[in-house]
């Protein structure tokens, strides 16, 4: 198939679905699907507010128009609900050119952490985006939630990992000679990070990955080794140095770090909320605790080859089938 996916989260943004999109199409490419990606980098932008590192589109229906009857793709799928997915929504609709969404972050949350705009305003604007697809994708963490917020046609797109860029340290690297807590990810507000870096814990903090807070906790917290952005290999191979990743986010939707830490053999500890309810087995791959200190503690002791087992069993191969499936088709391009 021809499939057009727009999303205004894309690279060089490193975080969950900026990581499922590119696995997502890397896949579907490698199966002979043909796929266009609409993304930031091919218009100019702007800086979002309170947020610089997220650049905003600037685009119009024109412009998405062109592109959608030039590559007269068999499906579309619509990943954010930002400007590209706005202004691709638009089209579509004036077309007539069924689409699919998925709902990948807590966006009302974040808005409200940020400014003072009721949750059920930007959930009533959120849920009119994604009613007018034929099917809403949302990682199985999250569609019940979803649902009793009067969210419809709700599908599950699970998510995976790559086993073979995550890996377990080798065998033959002695034990660190104390513990090594790790956080990977966006270093923002509503990733929760003093939660992790105010505890009182043995050993070494290590906080991998940029943001909008990064100087403000570098400066709160001396003690902490701050890496900032990493990629690849060396961002893998660090990531198994370490003993424990902790996880203090209490909004995420799903966590596909919590995958990539198990990959590489690290147990993680997090706080018992919807992305590692589902992820963590308590004593097998990780701990949870509302007390965070407590979990993080115990996940020192839990197995690494058991971590890397669970992890094993989340494939992009089988996330991409869920997508494909869960595509709305039309029988004639809209070339």
């Amino acid at each position: 198939m021809k499939i057009c996916i727009a999303t205004d989260a894309w690279h060089p943004q490193i975080n969950g679905v900026v990581t499922t999109l590119t696995q997502t199409v890397a896949t579907l490419r490698s199966w002979g699907h043909e796929v266009l990606m609409i993304t930031p980098d091919l218009f100019a932008t702007i800086p979002c507010p309170t947020y610089p590192q997220i650049r905003l589109s600037m685009v119009t229906s024109t412009t998405i128009g062109r592109m959608l009857q030039a590559f007269a793709p068999h499906a579309v799928h619509i990943a954010t609900e930002g400007p590209l997915g706005w202004t691709t929504r638009k089209v579509c609709r004036k077309l007539g050119f069924k689409f699919t969404t998925s709902y990948h972050t807590r966006f009302p949350e974040y808005v409200r952490m940020r400014a003072p705009v009721p949750m059920a305003m930007s959930y009533a604007l959120i849920r009119g985006f994604h009613r007018a697809a034929e099917r809403t994708m949302a990682a199985p963490t999250i569609i019940d939630e979803l649902a009793d917020r009067d969210f419809s046609h709700l599908v599950p797109w699970s998510r995976g990992v790559d086993t073979t860029l995550f890996q377990p340290r080798d065998d033959s690297h002695p034990p660190n000679p104390s513990p090594i807590f790790v956080y990977m990810g966006r270093v923002a507000p509503e990733k929760n990070l003093p939660a992790f870096l105010a505890l009182d814990l043995p050993g070494k903090k290590w906080v991998i990955g940029d943001g909008p807070h990064l100087a403000e906790l570098r400066a709160i917290y001396p003690e902490v080794r701050f890496f900032g952005v990493q990629r690849g290999a060396a961002l893998a191979g660090q990531l198994a140095q370490a003993d424990v990743f902790v996880f203090p986010s209490l909004t995420d939707t799903f966590g596909v770090v919590l995958l990539e830490a198990n990959a590489c053999g690290v147990p993680v500890a997090a706080f018992p909320v919807t992305g590692p309810n589902y992820l963590v087995r308590e004593g097998i791959n990780g701990c949870l605790d509302q007390d965070l200190r407590a979990a993080a503690l115990r996940a020192l002791h839990v197995s690494r080859k058991n971590c890397r087992r669970i992890a094993e069993q989340f494939s992009w191969q089988q996330c991409t089938r869920q997508f494909l499936e869960h595509l709305a088709v039309n029988s004639d391009s809209c070339a």
